[in-house]
C-alpha cells in the first residue's frame, strides 16, 4: 500500500476517533446538565478543542482527497496542458501558503505557547498541545500537494 493510501487511511481513523469523542462528550454534556442538572465543567471546553483539531485536520485530509471547494471557471477554458499547468501553480502556491502560515506560523505559536506556560482553564492542559494540529495539518497538506504534482494525477 502506498504512503498516501496509509497516511489517507490513519487521518480518515483519527477523525473519525476524535468526532467519536466530541459527540459522546457532548452528550455526557446534555446528560449532566439537564438530567443530573449539574453541568460538568471540562465538556464545553473539551468539545471546542475537539472541535479545532476535527476542522483543521478535515481540512488536510480533504486536501489529500481532492474533495475540496474549486472554483474551475478558469481551467475548463483552458485545454488540457493548460489545466495541468494551472494546478501545478496552485499547488505550489498551496505549498507556499501552508509551508510560512501553518508551519512556520503554526510551530512559532507552539512554541510561544509552550514558553508562555498557557494551560486551558478546565483541562489543565497545554495550548500547545491544542494549537500543535496547525503545524501537523500543514505538513500533511505540503505532503499531499507534491505528492499531487510528482504524481502527475492533476
Amino acid at each position: 500500500m502506498p504512503l498516501r493510501q496509509k497516511i489517507d487511511k490513519v487521518l480518515g481513523a483519527v477523525l473519525v476517533v476524535i468526532m467519536t469523542v466530541m459527540v459522546i462528550n457532548v452528550l455526557w454534556q446534555v446528560f449532566t446538565r439537564f438530567i443530573l442538572e449539574d453541568p460538568s465543567s471540562f465538556t464545553d471546553e473539551l468539545a471546542r478543542y475537539l472541535m479545532i483539531w476535527v476542522g483543521v485536520l478535515g481540512a488536510a485530509y480533504i486536501s489529500g482527497r481532492r474533495m475540496h471547494v474549486a472554483i474551475d471557471l478558469l481551467p475548463t477554458r483552458l485545454k488540457k496542458e493548460g489545466q495541468v499547468r494551472l494546478k501545478r501553480i496552485a499547488n505550489s502556491i498551496i505549498i507556499l501558503f501552508c509551508f510560512f502560515a501553518l508551519v512556520i506560523g503554526g510551530l512559532r505559536l507552539v512554541y510561544i505557547t509552550f514558553i508562555l506556560e498557557q494551560y486551558s482553564p478546565a483541562l489543565q492542559i497545554p495550548l500547545a498541545l491544542v494549537y500543535l494540529v496547525i503545524p501537523i495539518s500543514g505538513i500533511l497538506i505540503i505532503f499531499y500537494k507534491v505528492s499531487d504534482i510528482l504524481s502527475k494525477q492533476l
